[in-house]
């Protein structure tokens, strides 16, 4: 079953999301989903996936650089 993730990031423009896709591409399996709200004041990361955790998102994007916080 998917489970719906929201993260607070540090991602603040299409070119910074190019960069970071790559990274949860490869986290993320071929059904699992991602998108960024750059309109959004917390620059919202929403992550649908069945087999990864919100920790490994939030690691895997600190090993990058970005900040991310999961929102409740």
């Amino acid at each position: 079953m998917k489970q719906v993730l929201v993260f607070k990031t540090s991602v603040g423009s299409s070119e910074d999301v190019v960069a970071v896709g790559p990274l949860l591409n490869n986290l993320l399996n071929e059904t699992d989903r991602w998108t960024f709200d750059l309109e959004d004041c917390d620059r919202v990361l929403r992550v649908e996936a069945e087999s990864v955790g919100a920790d490994s998102i939030i690691e895997k994007l600190a090993g990058a650089g970005v900040m991310c916080a999961e929102l409740e």
